[in-house]
This record gives structure tokens, C-alpha cells and sequence, in this order.
């Protein structure tokens, strides 16, 4: 179940979160998190105190980083280049994603202590990130019946209309689940890339029962959302999704 922490002004995922794992996706309320003393104070007025964050440079790609376990880390700051996801199994590292309407999911195998995160916008969903991800995660010594995930604040289908060119490409990539995530009203064609996330989750052998998922919509909800598709056009922001192992 997602949970809110008013105290922090974050959502949760109650089925992750627990006193060795710190995770969450934060909110306006929380500032822009494209500035990274927004970051480093956030974790300060939640008390975490990692000893590294990693910030993968988000370039719409379905790359994957494992953060090294036995590398030295000495930087409080660990950019990633040309990286939308990552994975760890180190305590006391912070991975983070930022977005403004794309998903966020939060990996986690407890058994195996490897947690990991990644962004996915229509190009990730589209090349099946998540299914990338679990893979990833399955060399290293995880099964998918162990694995948990969380999917953030991301805009929904109420509000994510596309053209007729990315209509097709979802449609020939995923006409099994076309019926469910391609939604026409208004002679306008609307995708849920939540949804389709979730679907590709179960794809690769999560259990339904082990995936917390969002109910909001990042462009709906103003007051506590940034939003690129509502706001580009304005000053826009980001919001913070994480996960630690303390």
C-alpha cells in the first residue's frame, strides 16, 4: 500500500519501507529536486545520512548500472552517466531517480539485500526498462519470487495523450495489453504507462501481491506534483524518488 508521511511530505510504499529499508517518492512540497542541496537536505530532515547518493543522468535509455560493492566510494555525490536505472546491494547508498511525470520504480530483494531504482518515460516502457531491470537483478542471484517493487507518482492515462506514430509503436510492441493501456476518447489516444509498467512486472514473474502501485495522477494533482506536461511551457520541477539500505 502507498502511504503518506505528512511529517516528511512523501508517499511510501508500506510494502518496501521497513527499519533496514528507507525508500519513497517525494512531493512538491519537498522543493525542486533538480538542486542538489533540495537533495541533501531532504535526507537530512528525514534522518537518513547516507554515505553516498548516485544520480543516474537520465537520458531516456533503458542502460542499467550496478553500483560497484567493492569500489571505494570517497564523493558524497556519485553521477552516472548515460544511465536510467541502477542497482546495488551496498547499505548506505542512496539511489535515486528524478522525475516530472515519467515512472519511478523501486526494486527490492531482500533476501539478497540488492535494491535498485529506475526512470522510465515512454522510451523506457516502450523498450521494457523494468523487464531490463529484473534480468539484471536475476544475474545477480535474485528470483523474481523474492523481488518487490514500487511504482511512483507518474502521469495517467487521464492526462497523457499521444500522437498517432507513438499510438502505433505501443500498439505493435504490446498489442496483447494495447486493450488496456491505449485508451481513446475525444478522437484523442491516451496511454498508462503505470499500468503497462505493472503489466511488464508481472511479465517478468513479480508477484501481483508483491508490486505497491500509485493511484494519482503527476499532472491531475498541482497542489502536490511537478509536472512537465502540464507545467513546460512554465518553471517546472522535479520530484526525488530513493531507496537505502540502512
Amino acid at each position: 500500500m502507498i502511504r503518506f508521511d505528512s511529517d516528511l511530505n512523501i508517499f511510501y510504499p508500506s510494502l518496501i519501507a521497513d527499519k533496514t529499508f528507507s525508500c519513497g517518492f517525494t512531493t512538491k512540497l519537498c522543493g525542486d529536486m533538480r538542486r542538489t542541496e533540495n537533495i541533501s537536505a531532504f535526507f537530512s530532515s528525514a534522518n537518513l545520512f547516507p554515505k553516498t547518493m548516485v544520480l543516474p543522468e537520465q537520458i531516456h535509455s533503458v542502460n542499467i548500472a550496478v553500483f560497484d560493492p567493492f569500489k571505494e566510494q570517497t564523493y558524497p555525490i556519485e553521477i552516472l552517466e548515460d544511465t536510467d536505472a541502477v542497482l546495488t546491494s551496498l547499505a548506505h547508498v542512496a539511489l535515486i531517480v528524478r522525475t516530472a511525470d515519467c515512472v519511478p520504480v523501486i526494486f527490492i530483494d531482500k533476501e539478497k539485500n540488492i535494491l535498485g531504482i529506475s526512470h522510465q518515460g515512454w522510451r523506457g516502457t516502450l523498450k521494457k526498462l523494468v523487464c531490463l531491470v529484473i534480468e539484471k537483478m536475476k544475474e545477480l542471484g535474485s528470483k523474481p519470487e523474492n523481488i518487490q517493487a514500487s511504482i511512483g507518482p507518474s502521469i495517467n492515462d487521464c492526462c497523457y495523450s499521444i500522437d498517432e506514430d507513438r499510438r502505433y509503436q505501443f500498439l505493435s510492441e504490446f498489442n496483447g495489453y494495447s486493450n488496456r493501456v491505449l485508451l481513446s476518447r475525444r478522437g484523442q489516444t491516451f496511454l498508462n504507462l503505470p499500468l503497462l509498467n505493472y503489466l511488464l512486472l508481472i511479465e517478468s514473474g513479480i508477484r501481483r501481491e508483491a508490486i505497491d502501485y500509485f493511484p494519482f495522477c503527476t499532472c491531475c494533482d498541482e497542489e502536490r506534483f511537478f509536472s512537465y506536461r502540464r507545467d513546460h511551457k512554465k518553471n517546472y520541477g522535479n520530484m526525488l524518488h530513493f531507496i537505502v539500505r540502512n
